[in-house]
């Protein structure tokens, strides 16, 4: 049996449980890199020093050995004898004894009584120690050691240094809680004899157990480990899951390293409920190509009657010379399985998973850049027998080709364009693409069947402006010829339209220094205008591949066309006219209050709207927003989309959070869209019980506990029922911490998904369990991990 490193080629990821163990025992290796130990303070008075070998040479890397002692007696050349405080340095190790003697012929150091050895912070400390210094070949008996990079401390009945990269021990114990006389710590890793090999990054251990609260939670009778981040092939911590659809699941991952640029992982797991499965994961890394594969099955699944699988693809690299290709696919057996398996589904969007390829090649030239680009997307939709909750499928590409060609005129070009007295810059771009649309086979009946589209997205823009304001004209138009595979409704089977634009985009920003709240502040006043004209096409009879409308915001409100994609252009003739104002520390440079308020005005009825009702009121929804952070305590900030002709707010978020210190926050929200929807949202990492283990101080010994609770909770003020939420709680003990906790997840209008989170962590070693930690970290904001001060390396999961 052997266990692996964490498995990653960027970054580091929580070592396995018995890797601490050889650290321990080689603390001066595994932080030679580190910055050298502190002087030691300068000798007494009444102190005698020794130099025994010949001085080292100018330049050379050899160190000199010195002794010092209150006592000291010495042969030249022979021997010396020490006590009373004996000091022996050579290189990076730092020994310290109450008796020492050290032969000069042969190089060897017998140390007894209180012996101390320290490398850059790492102390082993027993009473005998009898050591070849030059080979670092000896053995030290009943050693302690504590290892600074960790925090953790152990024991061994006999250290045994073969050389400065070999060396083994017999009965050898780690652990990273505080050492208490008389007591076992909470937890630990023993191991009846350990082979260290630091050249290899290898050492084997028989016998290794890792103990809490004194009951052994795992054991082998032999394992091997890595001594660093090096990858190396073995078991991985297991995970353990409980939910109510599929009951416990259990798994161990086994690591494989097949090369440096390549590794897998099999999970073999056993569901309580539904059976046993394997999960599998194949990664590489090469100079064109980098990717991850993941393969999951469920053979014979009990609840659904039918074997259940996922396939998982992300790829990307070059080919065929500068082209650059992208493969990114999901694809999973059933409609169910976003429901039973949630876990397994990595699509934001758990019922709409995509295969998506792309080819693409990027040129730069001296007068401007060309991407040409082909595509094949394809959709799996997880529709479900509800025909309530049933959504209409986007189409399917197969494919998309395209190129696009961006360019700004030579300066030589524009001497005699010079309005206002100005030089403009004119630049200018060019879009052509073929679309095959078709439907996925699992689309609803009622959708439109496919077709082909050839358009051509065109513009030129002569921006004007200097460090307080732009002005930038642009001129556009958007051209697409159909040809369907179904009959419209006017008989037509083939069809073109082309639509052009025009619209002017001026703002400044104007800045004053002032006070707010007694604070020094730079204020900005920053008005901006956008004037977009674009003629009516009628567009009922064509069709809607791509086109679906924007979010109405600030960032949409400042655009040309209200639709996304290109088979739609709205026919807007109109001016948005907005201004944000910011207060900015001048001493911080932080953002401190921001206003903004924003407005559309239409000169004419706008025909051609989402929803298809011409839209005839000449002043839009008035945004308003705001966000201040007075206060380092306190954060807040809102947006609120106001009509003016019935007086009432169309939708709202506000949001608050308070964090008053470390692992203290507190964050409230509400959102609101008239006649959708109206939530609240509490969200909070707070101590309930006991004292932090921050505020113990330095010297404390104790291992005491603190309890926090950290959660979420969704209600819906419309539907009268909580939604996605999770409530969870932590003990910290300092040397290790303990989460447990319940999130609920809805997975349709009356259905509900619960899970409970168990993660065991021991500082500085591993975590157990479920993944608790990255459950609060993606729900609740401003949380921050208990031990993250204490074991930074395993931020990273395997």
């Amino acid at each position: 049996m052997s266990l692996p490193v964490p498995r990653s080629f960027h970054l580091p990821r929580p070592a396995p449980l018995t890797t601490l163990i050889a650290l321990a025992l080689c603390a001066w290796e595994a932080s030679a890199q580190q910055a050298p130990a502190e002087a030691p303070e300068a000798s007494l008075p009444l102190r005698n020093s020794r130099v025994l070998g010949a001085p080292a040479k100018p330049g050379s890397t050899k160190p000199a050995l010195v002794i010092s002692a209150t006592k000291l007696s010495a042969q030249m050349d022979q021997q010396a004898e020490g006590s009373d405080g004996v000091e022996l340095r050579y290189g990076e190790l730092l020994l310290n004894t109450d008796k020492l003697t050290y032969r000069v012929v042969d190089d060897f150091a017998r140390a007894e009584g209180n012996v101390r050895i320290n490398h850059n912070g790492n102390v082993f400390t027993g009473p005998l120690l009898q050591m070849y210094v030059s080979r670092f070949e000896g053995e030290f008996l009943t050693p302690s050691f504590f290892l600074a990079a960790t925090g953790g401390a152990g024991t061994a009945k006999v250290v045994r240094f073969q050389d400065s990269e070999h060396m083994s021990a017999v009965d050898g114990n780690y652990s990273s809680c505080p050492a208490v006389e008389g007591q076992e710590p909470a937890w630990q890793v023993t191991a009846r004899q350990l082979r260290l090999d630091l050249a290899a990054n290898e050492g084997e251990a028989d016998g290794a157990v890792l103990r809490f609260l004194g009951v052994p939670i795992l054991a082998a009778p032999s394992m091997s480990f890595p001594l660093s981040s090096a990858r190396k092939s073995g078991w991985l911590p297991p995970n353990i899951f409980l939910d109510s659809r599929s009951g416990l699941e259990t798994g161990v991952p086994y690591y494989w390293n097949i090369a440096p640029q390549r590794d897998a992982t099999f999970t073999p797991f056993v569901m309580t409920k539904r059976g046993v499965g394997l999960d599998s994961e194949f990664r590489y890394l090469e100079p064109d190509h980098a990717g991850r594969i993941n393969v999951d099955l469920l053979p014979g699944d009990r609840v659904f009657g039918r074997s259940r699988w996922s396939l998982k693809f992300n790829n990307d690299g070059k080919m065929f010379g500068d082209w650059r290709y992208r493969l990114k696919s999901e694809r999973v057996s059933d409609d169910d399985y976003w429901k039973d398996m949630s876990r397994r589904v990595e699509s934001q969007t758990p019922r709409l998973l995509a295969t998506d390829f792309t080819l693409n090649r990027q040129r730069e030239l001296s007068w401007g850049v060309i991407d040409t680009y082909a595509r094949v997307q394809r959709w799996q939709t997880l529709q479900g027998t509800d025909a309530l909750s049933q959504f209409d499928s986007p189409y399917q590409r197969s494919p998309q080709i395209g190129a696009r060609v961006t360019t700004a005129a030579d300066e030589a070009v524009l001497d005699s364009f010079r309005p206002w007295g100005r030089k403009a810059r004119l630049e200018g771009g060019l879009e052509l693409e073929y679309n095959r649309f078709d439907l996925p086979s699992s689309a609803l009946a009622a959708q439109p069947r496919g077709g082909q589209r050839v358009h051509a997205l065109g513009h030129v823009a002569a921006p004007l402006g200097g460090e307080a304001w732009w002005f930038i004209p642009r001129a556009s138009f958007n051209a697409a010829a159909y040809d369907l595979d179904q009959v419209q409704a006017d008989g037509r089977r083939r069809m073109s339209r082309v639509i052009p634009t025009l619209s002017i985009d001026h703002g400044w920003v104007f800045e004053r220094d002032t006070r707010l709240f007694g604070r020094d502040v730079r204020q900005s006043l920053e008005p901006r205008l956008l004037y977009v004209n674009t003629p009516f096409r009628d567009q009922s009879n064509l069709p809607n591949f791509d086109s679906a409308a924007k979010d109405f915001n600030f960032d949409s409100i400042y655009t040309d066309n209200p639709f996304s994609g290109v088979d739609r252009v709205s026919d807007l003739h109109a001016l948005s006219v907005g201004a944000t104002s910011r207060w900015v520390s001048a001493a911080q440079g932080e953002e401190i209050l921001r206003l903004g308020a924003v407005q559309r005005f239409l000169f004419r009825d706008q025909r051609i709207t989402p929803d298809g009702q011409p839209v005839t009121q000449r002043f839009s929804d008035l945004l308003l927003a705001a966000a201040a952070h007075l206060d380092e305590r306190w954060w807040a900030d809102g947006t609120l989309e106001f009509n003016p002709e019935t007086n009432r707010s169309v939708r709202s978020v506000m949001r608050a959070r308070y964090s008053p210190g470390p692992f203290k926050t507190m964050s409230v929200a509400y959102r609101f869209a008239r006649a959708q929807s109206e939530q609240v949202e509490l969200a909070w990492q707070w101590p309930i019980y006991g004292t932090p283990v921050t505020s113990r101080g330095a010297n404390s010994n104790s291992c005491g506990g603190a309890w926090y609770s950290a959660g979420r909770v969704q209600y819906s003020l419309r539907d009268k029922r909580l939604t996605d939420s999770v409530l969870g709680f932590e003990y910290d003990a300092g040397c290790w911490v303990m989460r447990w906790g319940v999130e609920r997840l809805s997975t349709g209008r009356a259905e509900t998904k619960t899970q409970l989170m168990f993660q065991l962590e021991l500082v500085g070693l591993s975590q157990v369990g479920s993944n608790a930690l990255k459950v609060l970290k993606d729900n609740v904001p401003g949380y921050r991990r208990l031990s993250s001060d204490r074991s930074p390396s395993s931020d990273f999961q395997p």
